[in-house]
Formats: structure tokens, C-alpha cells, sequence
């Protein structure tokens, strides 16, 4: 890992292997698999243990699992240990419903007793380094980020990711890294401090960096159909200078490889379906696309849609 690491971060039906593929080529440093239910692991759910699936090429990796039942989490985090990934990550942040309600991601935020118990569990059951990704708080008037730290830090994890939001904004509003920095400089903590939230930019990122001191920045939705974000921030680091943007001949070549990973790792039919959602990402902004993209989301073989990225193009040849 480099001094300054950029973080992928785990995403609910995004942050899948042909995704970090293409994240990891552009720059990627540290990639986290979808979250994982601890209790589809223990009932062996096709679906929990297909995101198990991790590549060498991706390392570091980090399988990160969530859940609000201490049996099946130190269970689960047996199970990971078995798949040898770099590190296993609890998320204690997922504001979705359908998590909250089972008590587990940000749900778990309303009871800072049974995190440390749920960290504790997965920390005894597992010979990798546990870490953690977490939001300041339920809401406004419960920020408890700073105890959540200390106590994590003292149970063992070695490492804490905050997205600067409370579970009350979900995604909306702006994210608070003063929070983020009040953690990062108390004297008590001693393990690195990732930042998550509204990181869009190069120039966003080296502002960030260096008002907040945080040990890396962790970025997701703007990794999504633009890998190159991890890339040109090195770049603008480096030499405060933009890298060139990404021609349309760019954007088809990393697309058609992100296609190509998808019906390797899924099938043909269930690879092409699942990359539908990525094509208006690919191309976003660019001019007169919608022919090309309904062509993309309705066709169901890899050959024909590799067919129409060609077409695409030849099109924007001098774009």
C-alpha cells in the first residue's frame, strides 16, 4: 500500500469483481467486496457465498460482512478467514432499510454496546486484521463517532473507515469531515483513519487530504463508470495537473472490459443483464447516445453488445 492509499469502496450490487477489475487497473489501492450477510454465509445462500469470489490481482482485498447476531458473525468471520483474503471488514454503516430493520449496518449505531460485542466476536474468530467501516452516527443528535473509534480501536480493529453522514441523511446533504478529523487527532487513536464521502474530484481529494489529515480516502459513487478517478488523483497529487479525460475510445475499451469480466465471472445471460446498469455511467454526457445505450440494455448476447460499443466507437471516432 502506498503512504496515501485510495480505497474502493464496498457497494451494494456494484463493488463486484468485473467492477474492482476495472478499478484496480486504474489505480485502485485497496478494494473491499460487497457487504456480505453473515447469516446467508452460515445458510451457505448462493448469493452470499458467490461474493466470496476474490482474484489474486486484486490484492490487497478485503471481504466485508455485515450483520447484528454475535454466533453468526464470528461463524461468518470463520468462513472468510477460510477464503484468505487480505483483511475482513464489518459494516456498521449500510443506512438501507432492509439492513436496518435486522438490526445490522447503521442499525447497529443506535447500540454501541452490541458493536463492540458483534467487533469483539468476529476479532476472536478470525486470524485476519479486522476492520471497520462506520457513519458518524444515527443521527444529529446522537454523533458518537469519537467513542465508536476508541472502542473499536481498544477490541482490536485495526483500521476505521468514516462516511462523514449520519444514517438519518443517508447520501444526502454534505459530508461532515470535521467529524472525521476530530477522530484522526485525538491523541488516543493510533490506527489509520480512511474518509468516505463527496469525493468527486482531484482537486476534492487534495483539499480533503490535507484540511482533514486522515490517513486515505475511501470513494464510491464516483468510481462508478469512471474508474479513472482513482488515477488522476495520484496525478494531481503528484504534479497538481489534470490528467487527460477519457476519450470515447477509452470509455469503450475499459467498458468492453468490464463486459468481458462480467460474462466470465456470471454467464453469458445473467452477465450481460447485470451490466445494463453500468452503460449510462460509461458514457454520461456524451451527445445523442440514447439509440446506442436502448441498444445496450436490451440485447442479451456479449458478442452483439461488444458489436454496438464498436459502433459506438466509430461514431465518436474524433471525439
Amino acid at each position: 500500500m502506498p503512504e496515501f492509499p485510495l480505497l474502493l469502496a464496498p457497494m451494494e450490487d456494484v463493488s463486484d469483481p468485473p467492477f474492482r477489475y476495472v478499478c484496480k487497473q486504474y489505480g485502485a489501492d485497496l478494494m473491499y467486496t460487497e457487504f456480505i450477510s453473515s447469516e446467508g454465509l452460515i445458510r451457505d445462500a448462493i448469493k452470499s457465498r458467490k461474493k466470496l469470489d476474490i482474484f489474486d490481482y486484486e490484492r490487497p482485498i478485503g471481504i466485508q460482512i455485515f450483520g447484528g447476531d454475535e454466533e453468526a458473525m464470528a461463524l461468518s468471520a470463520k468462513i472468510v478467514d477460510a477464503t484468505n483474503p487480505d483483511l475482513l471488514d464489518i459494516n456498521f454503516g449500510c443506512p438501507v432499510k432492509k439492513v436496518v430493520c435486522k438490526g445490522a449496518g447503521a442499525g447497529v449505531l443506535k447500540d454501541i454496546d452490541l458493536m463492540i460485542r458483534l467487533t469483539t466476536a468476529v476479532v476472536k474468530s478470525t486470524r485476519l486484521p479486522v476492520t471497520v467501516k462506520t457513519r458518524l452516527g444515527w443521527d444529529d443528535s446522537s454523533i458518537n463517532i469519537m467513542e465508536v473509534a476508541e472502542r473499536l480501536q481498544d477490541v482490536g480493529v485495526q483500521a476505521l473507515t468514516i462516511h462523514g453522514r449520519t444514517r438519518a441523511q443517508m447520501y444526502k446533504g454534505e459530508a461532515r469531515w470535521e467529524h472525521i478529523a476530530q477522530v484522526k487527532n485525538n491523541p488516543r487513536i493510533k490506527i489509520p483513519i480512511f474518509g468516505n464521502g463527496d469525493i468527486v474530484s482531484p482537486e476534492k481529494a487534495l483539499e480533503y487530504k490535507n484540511r482533514y489529515g486522515v490517513d486515505g480516502i475511501m470513494i464510491g459513487r464516483a468510481a462508478i463508470g469512471y474508474p479513472w478517478i482513482f488515477n488522476e488523483i495520484k496525478h494531481f497529487f503528484k504534479t497538481g495537473e489534470h490528467l487527460p479525460a477519457p476519450t470515447i475510445q477509452n470509455r469503450v475499451e475499459v467498458c468492453k472490459a468490464h463486459l468481458l469480466k462480467s460474462v466470465e465471472w456470471k454467464g453469458d445471460r445473467l452477465g450481460t443483464i447485470e451490466m445494463r446498469s453500468h452503460y449510462g455511467n460509461y458514457f454520461r454526457g456524451i451527445p445523442n447516445f440514447k439509440e446506442s445505450r436502448t441498444k445496450l440494455v436490451s440485447l442479451l448476447s456479449s458478442s452483439e453488445i461488444l458489436e454496438v460499443l464498436d459502433e459506438v466507437s466509430r461514431i465518436y471516432e474524433e471525439v
